[in-house]
């Protein structure tokens, strides 16, 4: 076994670079704006949202790869209370913190999972 960079390894790093920053930078290479149909546009508005969703949906809503079976799971009341203070309040830290709270208050003191 060998401790030094193999050519595969350093061909991997560099080609995985030059892929990573050709994407990041498409938007900003041209000269003048790429033209984005409105229809496109429209539905950019709402990528961060559905990224959003998609990544805190599974674990609030999974555990073990499975629905719930249980009421009492603190993440899933955290949620709830959260996205009920953004809709009062429209505040990112209280969001944040009124999950918390629930979250904390439900695990340490009622104990749910």
């Amino acid at each position: 076994m060998t401790t030094g960079i193999t050519l595969y390894t350093l061909a991997a790093v560099v080609g995985l670079t030059a892929i990573s920053v050709v994407t990041r930078a498409f938007f900003m290479l041209p000269r003048r704006p790429l033209p984005i149909p409105a229809w496109l546009r429209e539905a950019l508005r709402y990528a961060p949202l559905a990224a959003l969703v998609a990544v805190v949906a599974p674990d609030v809503l999974l555990r073990d790869g499975a629905l719930l079976a249980t009421w009492r799971d603190a993440a899933l009341w955290a949620t709830v209370a959260g996205a009920a203070w953004y809709v009062w309040r429209r505040t990112i830290l209280g969001t944040i913190v009124c999950g918390t709270a629930v979250l904390l208050t439900l695990r340490l003191v009622l104990h749910f999972q």
